[in-house]
């Protein structure tokens, strides 16, 4: 237990500068060297973080600011979220995912619970969150000062229905991303609520976004998966995790390549969080053609025909429609930014 503990007290003194209580199992946690690298891969050189984090990311592949999002600001957004559960508004792109094992809504008795909303990009309040000056400065270290918000999601994960749905299966993000370089990619995601295990946390392996793109598919799980959710083939099950029980507010960013998922929500409630991933405005579209992410290219590929009717839209126009230019440093690199993020390329 004494060994235990004083991992436990690494890394919760390594992720955030101030004051800060991870609560993860003893078993759950990973030890961090203390050795600083002649040169940073996975952050840029910048005044906010301190040694001690650009480490901490550099290894484990996360890092957990405290209360970085105001409890106002949450409760906005999960304002905005009940209004279009009640279907008052009406956003334009947005694709609204329900539980495959659900069938009442928290906020609309008789209908599907409403699981994820994601591509929110055209709601006004909810975009805001992407543009929070507070995200964005810690964004920056990780991609550069001209950013695109590329991929929003709110996730409403539901209490279980016993069939173990909602999990979500273990997985690295990028493989849902044709754009590179992979250590110019991050997510922030917020806690609208207390995060517990009990309530289905993120779970991560620290250190995994060392490794490269693994193979995904559909889990073969009894109850059923829900749609999109890919998980890694093959990974080491016994590799050390940390499960992320966090404070309304708190923000974990994340590399695009941690292998990370989440388990059941064993509460009545439903828990909340609201994410953004951000790619540099330098990044740029690679053909996936023959690669491990073909299978989800395709699948994209016939949902966005699908949705609106129309033939040939490659994987890269999809999330090129997506994309938003969020800060740009330089007026005439944000020309740039445009041109790169809105004009899919070749590898």
């Amino acid at each position: 237990m004494s060994q235990a503990a004083e991992r436990l007290r690494l890394l919760s003194g390594h992720l955030d500068r101030h004051a800060a209580v991870l609560r993860a199992a003893p078993t759950s946690t990973q030890t961090v060297t203390h050795s600083y690298p002649h040169r940073f891969r996975y952050s840029l050189d910048n005044s906010l973080l301190t040694p001690e984090q650009r480490q901490f990311y550099e290894e484990n592949g996360f890092l957990l600011i405290k209360n970085l999002v105001t409890e106002d600001d949450v409760n906005k957004f999960r304002k905005a979220f009940e209004r279009i559960c009640l279907k008052e508004v009406s956003v334009p792109g947005l694709v609204v995912m329900r539980d495959v094992a659900i069938a009442k809504s928290e906020f609309v008795p008789d209908q599907k619970a409403v699981s994820k909303i994601q591509d929110f990009q055209e709601d006004p309040e909810l975009f805001r969150y992407c543009t929070l000056p507070q995200i964005l400065k810690y964004v920056e270290c990780f991609t550069g000062p001209n950013i695109m918000a590329m991929h929003t999601m709110l996730i409403n994960k539901p209490p279980d229905a016993g069939k173990k749905t909602s999990r979500h299966p273990m997985h690295q993000d990028l493989h849902y991303f044709p754009f590179r370089p992979v250590d110019r990619i991050v997510c922030s995601w917020t806690a609208m609520e207390k995060v517990t295990r009990q309530n289905g946390c993120l779970v991560v392996l620290p250190g995994t976004h060392h490794g490269t793109l693994l193979v995904h598919d559909y889990p073969e799980w009894e109850g059923g998966v829900n749609k999109m959710y890919h998980g890694v083939r093959d990974y080491d099950p016994n590799h050390p995790r940390v499960h992320l029980e966090m404070e309304k507010g708190d923000t974990v960013f994340f590399h695009p390549l941690l292998i990370h998922g989440s388990g059941m929500n064993q509460t009545e409630g439903f828990r909340k969080a609201i994410s953004c991933h951000y790619a540099s405005g330098d990044c740029y579209y690679i053909d996936v053609k023959g690669t491990t992410q073909e299978n989800i290219a395709n699948e994209v590929k016939e949902i966005a025909e699908r949705r609106f009717d129309a033939g040939d839209i490659s994987f890269q126009d999809s999330w090129a429609f997506r994309g938003r230019l969020v800060q740009a440093r330089d007026p005439e690199k944000q020309k740039l930014q445009r041109r790169t993020l809105t004009a899919p390329k070749g590898a």
